[in-house]
């Protein structure tokens, strides 16, 4: 048993926290509206009233938000995580945010005596559930050695890529494929609905072709029935798509279909649909084909 911290407590983090639960850990936590982790505290969880409390009580620390300006809040401050920190510390980051702004949080870290791993996650609500998540790490090898057993509780596999923020870097390079094949795929059902066949007969026989990844296979049935509650948001894509874009920029990198997506997402924001999961791109398509979404 590890005595942990996890700051934000959301879609994903929730669920990463009741997996360290379900294994056995004391576990504090924090999220910026309390009553969003009352389902964690009723399961065994203590609660921190900062992300420095969080950090002076914990030896490894977990944070998960939404983007790199949600990062700097919870980790600045008088009250933020970086204040709780000292020697020995192990604070892991699982956001996906900028990996310049990663790498420089990292030097803050360890200014402080205490060190910082980037770990991201790949996968949905549902792999999480599963327990299928995968987990890349990026930071200093000892610190991932210590740390791997604890993040094997939240996902099987779980992988060091290298140093401080070349884990973002993965990540992003790897999202920036979800909503390109969720795009792809909303074309496929699309045209096949528009000649003839049903909605449900061309999302089942794609499902079941050479076409059906992970991610289609879990989303793809979307495009029948969104979920209530977004698995990620159109705001939340578009951040990781703008994060790509700006990293082909600077690596002098072409993502043309990376590009073409990213502006169907900013017509799903146009159109009113940034709460809903950014598989809601086939309903703006539908309404491009002048197909009832």
């Amino acid at each position: 048993m590890a005595h942990l911290g996890f700051v934000g407590l959301g879609v994903m983090g929730g669920r990463m926290a009741k997996r360290l639960l379900a294994a056995g850990h004391a576990l504090t936590g924090y999220n910026r509206t309390k009553s969003k982790a009352q389902w964690l505290l009723d399961l065994g969880m203590k609660w921190g009233d900062t992300p420095r409390a969080v950090a002076e009580t914990a030896d490894a620390i977990f944070t998960m938000v939404t983007n790199t300006e949600a990062l700097q809040s919870v980790t600045g401050g008088p009250d933020g995580l970086l204040a709780g920190l000292g020697p020995g510390k192990i604070f892991v980051d699982m956001s996906t945010v900028s990996p310049a702004a990663s790498r420089e949080l990292a030097a803050r870290v360890a200014a402080r005596g205490a060190q910082m791993l980037d770990a991201p996650v790949s996968g949905s609500v549902a792999t999480l559930e599963e327990g299928n998540l995968s987990i890349m790490v990026g930071g200093d090898r000892d610190a991932f050695e210590k740390i791997k057993p604890i993040l094997q509780d939240i996902g099987p596999k779980v992988t060091h890529v290298g140093g401080n923020g070349l884990a973002v870097s993965m990540k992003i390079a790897t999202n920036l494929s979800l909503a390109v094949q969720m795009l792809a795929f909303s074309e496929g059902v699309l045209l096949a609905e528009k000649s003839g066949i049903p909605r449900e007969t061309a999302v089942e026989v794609l499902l079941h072709s050479v076409i059906a990844s992970p991610m289609v296979k879990y989303r793809g049935p979307f495009v029948l029935k969104m979920p209530e509650e977004a698995w990620f948001d159109v705001n939340m894509m578009q951040k990781d798509m703008n994060l790509a874009l700006e990293m082909g920029r600077h690596l002098d990198v072409p993502l043309p279909t990376t590009a073409v997506t990213n502006e169907f997402l900013t017509t799903a924001r146009a159109l009113g649909l940034v709460k809903e999961d950014f598989a809601v791109i086939f309903a703006v398509l539908a309404r491009m084909a002048g197909i009832k979404p």
